[in-house]
């Protein structure tokens, strides 16, 4: 089932190819958003606590887990690899 933002982002997507690459972008960051508040949930770890096994700012992670960061896959590897995980990559 389609909602009406899904809707909306798909016509003006096609009416707009800027907006495509912007929409693109801030699905990925709240993939990436996603993604790090699961694997530190599942560490059971506060945000600061988080941002010190990985060697980052605690506003970091904080912008990564609203979406407000666009994330690189090389701090995203980092993460991984502070966390003790592997990163995996999907074209879908």
């Amino acid at each position: 089932m389609t909602s009406k933002i899904d809707t909306y982002i798909q016509q003006r997507s096609a009416d707009d190819p800027e907006f495509a690459v912007l929409a693109k972008q801030v699905g990925f960051n709240l993939d990436a958003a996603v993604a790090v508040r699961k694997l530190r949930n599942q560490k059971q770890l506060t945000q600061r606590e988080f941002a010190e096994l990985v060697g980052k700012p605690q506003s970091t992670i904080a912008r990564i887990e609203t979406g407000q960061m666009n994330v690189s896959v090389k701090l995203l590897s980092e993460i991984a690899l502070a966390a003790g995980k592997k990163l995996s990559i999907q074209f879908v």
